[in-house]
C-alpha cells in the first residue's frame, strides 16, 4: 500500500494528457477538475484508492485551498489499469469489442490462453447463455474446461449449467441479471407461455415437423449491433483511418464467438404462426393482461419476441422466428389468471400466475 497526496497528481495528469490528441486537462477550468474528480472517484468505488485524508470534491471547488490524500492498492490499480488499446485511437464500437485482435500472437501461448479463459469467462457471465455452436474453436475448449465453472461459482456465488448444447450461469436471486425471466408484467407473462407453445411445435415429428434454419451466430448479432451503432458515430477523419478493420474483418478474424465449420440449424416458426398463438394465449389469459398491450396485440407479440430474443430463447429472423435450445426449458408452462375479492362483488384483476415444469434435458 502506498500514500498518494493530491498535490502534485491534477498536474502530472495534465502535462500527460496535453500529449493525446483530443484529451488534455486544464486544472483552472471546473469543468477538468470535476472531470478528474469523477476518474479518481471511479478508482475509489473499484477499491484501488482509499481516501484517508481530505477532500477531492472541495479541491474541485477551490484547488488553491483543498486538498486530498489517497492510500494507493497497487494489486488492484494493476488490474484495473491493463488497456488493450489506446482509446483516443478508437472511433467505433466495432474496434472498441474487437478483444481478440488486442492482443497479438507475439504475446505468447500463455498469454492467449489466458486471454481465452477471460474471454469465455466474459461470454457465460454477460449473456443468458453460451451456445457451444456460437463459440469458435479457441472458445470451445474454454466453455468446455471445469476450470471455467469453477471459477464462475467461486467468483459469483452462482451455479454454472452446462448441458449439451452450452453452458449457463443460473441467477436464481436476480441479482445479477439486468433481466429477469420468467418475470412479471404482461410482457413477461406473455413471451413465456409463447415460449411453451414454440418449443411444444418444434417437437413435431414428420410432416408437421418444422422446417430448419441456420440461426445468426453470436458474432453475426453483435457486429450487426455494433454496425448500427457505428453508423451514428461522426466521421473523425485521421482517428478513422487508426481504428482498424471494418465491422466484418473484425469479427472474421477474431475468433471470440464464431461458428465452427459445421452449420447448425433451428426449428422455425412464422411470424403469422406465432400471431396466432399470442391470439390463442390472449383469449385465454387476456383478462391478466394491461389493458393497453390486450389491445394492441401486435405490439404485444413485438415485444414479446423481443424479450425472448434477448433472453437467448429465439433468434428472429425475416419472417418470424428461430427456436434456440434453452427454449426446451419452458416446455411444460402452466397458467391461470387469479382473481381478487374487493369489497363489492368479486371481480378478475390483472393478476397472472405462472408455474414452470423446467424440461432436464434442453
Amino acid at each position: 500500500m502506498r500514500r498518494w497526496r493530491w498535490a502534485s497528481w491534477p498536474t502530472r495528469v495534465a502535462a500527460d494528457a496535453v500529449r493525446i490528441d483530443g484529451l488534455g486537462l486544464d486544472t483552472a477550468h471546473k469543468a477538468d477538475r470535476d472531470a478528474f474528480v469523477d476518474a479518481v472517484t471511479w478508482l475509489t468505488e473499484r477499491g484501488a484508492l482509499t481516501l484517508a485524508d481530505g477532500s477531492a470534491t472541495a479541491w474541485a471547488g477551490d484547488p488553491e485551498r483543498a486538498e486530498a490524500l489517497y492510500d494507493i492498492d497497487r494489486e488492484i490499480v494493476t488490474a484495473v489499469h491493463h488497456p488493450t488499446r489506446v482509446l483516443q485511437h478508437l472511433s467505433s464500437v466495432t474496434a472498441l469489442l474487437d478483444s481478440a485482435g488486442a492482443l497479438g500472437m507475439s504475446a505468447g501461448r500463455a498469454a492467449q490462453r489466458r486471454d481465452q479463459a477471460r474471454r469465455a469467462r466474459r461470454l457465460v457471465l454477460e449473456n443468458p447463455v453460451a451456445y457451444y455452436a456460437d463459440a469458435g474453436a479457441e472458445l470451445l475448449g474454454q466453455l468446455r474446461a471445469p476450470a471455467l465453472a469453477e471459477d464462475l461459482e467461486r467468483l459469483t456465488g452462482l451455479t454454472v449449467e452446462r448441458r449439451g448444447e452450452g453452458v449457463a450461469l443460473v441467477d436464481t436471486s436476480g441479482k445479477l441479471s439486468d433481466i429477469r425471466f420468467p418475470g412479471g408484467g404482461t410482457v413477461a407473462q406473455a413471451a413465456l407461455l409463447l415460449a411453451a407453445r414454440i418449443s411444444a411445435a418444434v417437437q413435431r415429428a414428420g410432416r408437421h415437423a418444422p422446417e430448419l434454419l441456420p440461426a445468426p451466430t453470436a458474432a453475426e448479432r453483435l457486429a450487426a449491433r455494433a454496425r448500427r451503432i457505428d453508423a451514428a458515430l461522426p466521421s473523425r477523419g485521421l482517428i478513422t483511418e487508426l481504428a482498424g478493420p471494418d465491422a466484418e474483418s473484425v469479427y472474421e478474424e477474431s475468433g471470440d464467438v464464431g461458428q465452427e465449420p459445421g452449420e447448425t440449424r433451428y426449428p422455425f416458426v412464422t411470424y403469422s404462426w406465432l400471431r396466432g398463438r399470442l391470439k390463442e394465449i390472449t383469449g385465454e389469459y387476456g383478462a391478466g393482461f394491461a389493458a393497453d398491450l390486450r389491445g394492441d396485440p401486435d405490439r404485444l407479440l413485438d415485444q414479446a419476441l423481443d424479450l425472448l430474443n434477448a433472453m437467448s430463447l429465439i433468434a428472429r429472423v425475416d419472417g418470424g422466428a428461430l427456436a434456440l435450445p434453452l427454449l426446451a426449458r419452458y416446455r411444460g408452462v402452466t397458467a391461470r389468471v387469479k382473481t381478487r375479492t374487493t369489497a363489492g362483488p368479486p371481480s378478475q384483476t390483472a393478476l397472472f400466475a405462472v408455474d414452470t415444469a423446467k424440461d432436464p434435458t434442453p
